[in-house]
């Protein structure tokens, strides 16, 4: 074994780190919970911390405030996972980009669109419903509606630049078309308010959004 080094060190920092990991995924999950059964002025930091089995001060050093924390539940549900890999270079947006039939990439994106709004739609719903009377919240749902533009401005210019778009159809209309459709109010209005199913609902917007911009 090299001089200088210890074993013990490189072990305890391994095993802090796992430690850290199963906290932070502790405090997420039993955060979710608290939003979707309480809404966002019901959850607090200190029931959440005692329902994940952590001290408060260790739910505020890694979401830093309440706010904090419910942005961070939203990008979970939105991918899935709680690895920090960019939402635009996750594998469903690649392999998206990489479809060349333009009807079946947007058929694609329907699906997907009804499968992650799923898990993530009930916890918008909660940031939005909190957005009029708190700050905090009122910078979440900012944020999240800034992102959402964001990447319906570059999956509109991928379907400018690839020569999809119909005669008539700009990048920019294009973009509030595909804003307009994967925002959660339509999902709230068709499945939670008209009771249509997930799948139903995934299918339509693929439609949709095919007749629209095709």
């Amino acid at each position: 074994m090299s001089p200088g080094v210890n074993p013990r060190r490189a072990y305890d920092a391994s095993r802090r780190q796992e430690q850290a990991r199963h906290n932070r995924a502790a405090i997420l999950d039993a955060a979710r919970e608290r939003f979707l059964e309480l809404g966002y002025a019901g959850t607090t930091m200190n029931a959440v911390a005692a329902d994940a089995g952590v001290s408060v001060e260790t739910v505020y050093k890694a979401f830093a405030n309440k706010a904090g924390l419910v942005k961070a539940v939203f990008d979970v549900a939105i991918v899935g996972d709680d690895e920090p890999i960019p939402l635009m270079e996750r594998e469903f947006v690649a392999r998206n980009r990489a479809e060349p039939d333009p009807r079946r990439k947007l058929a694609a994106y329907g699906r997907h669109l009804a499968a992650t709004i799923t898990r993530a739609g009930p916890i918008q719903l909660v940031v939005r419903a909190a957005a009029g009377t708190d700050a905090g919240a009122a910078q979440v749902w900012s944020q999240l509606q800034a992102e959402r533009l964001t990447g319906m401005t570059a999956f509109a210019r991928h379907l400018d630049e690839g020569g999809f778009l119909r005669a008539g159809v700009s990048r920019a209309t294009a973009r509030d078309v595909l804003w307009v459709h994967n925002s959660v109010e339509l999902w709230d209005l068709l499945v939670n308010q008209r009771g249509w199913s997930t799948t139903r609902y995934g299918t339509w917007i693929g439609e949709q959004l095919i007749a629209a911009l095709l």
